[in-house]
């Protein structure tokens, strides 16, 4: 795997497109962040299915999907506050409405702001 912290999203899908471009507009530390279309997945130890199935936060030691990847995202932060509000999105029961949420807009994603009808799974 490379060594810094990488971003793997939807680069098809508008939305997430958006949102990699706010994560790079308003972290103070963004990760390089690469559409999955484009990334050697084999590489980063990812099958296809995984790089569509949710955003992933790759770092040297571990792997985060989904909900776990925004959280690993903000704990990543030179911030204090980013950095404690991710350890809050770790923490139950708020991780579990975290996933929720995120397994939400995920399915409705392509009618959010940003959405396209190409960002629909």
């Amino acid at each position: 795997m490379k060594q810094q912290i990488v971003l793997i999203f939807d680069g098809d899908c508008s939305f997430c497109s958006s949102c990699v471009d706010w994560v790079e507009e308003n972290l103070p530390s963004p990760p390089q962040a690469v559409p999955f279309q484009h990334a050697d997945l084999e590489g980063y130890g990812l099958s296809l299915e995984e790089a569509r199935s949710q955003v992933w936060l790759l770092t040297p030691a571990e792997h985060f999907g989904g909900a776990a990847a925004v959280s690993a995202l903000l704990r990543s932060q030179p911030g204090a506050s980013y950095r404690f509000l991710g350890w809050l999105l770790q923490a139950p029961p708020l991780s579990w409405l975290a996933d929720g949420v995120y397994w939400v807009v995920s399915k409705l994603r392509h009618v959010l702001p940003g959405g396209t009808p190409a960002c629909r799974r």
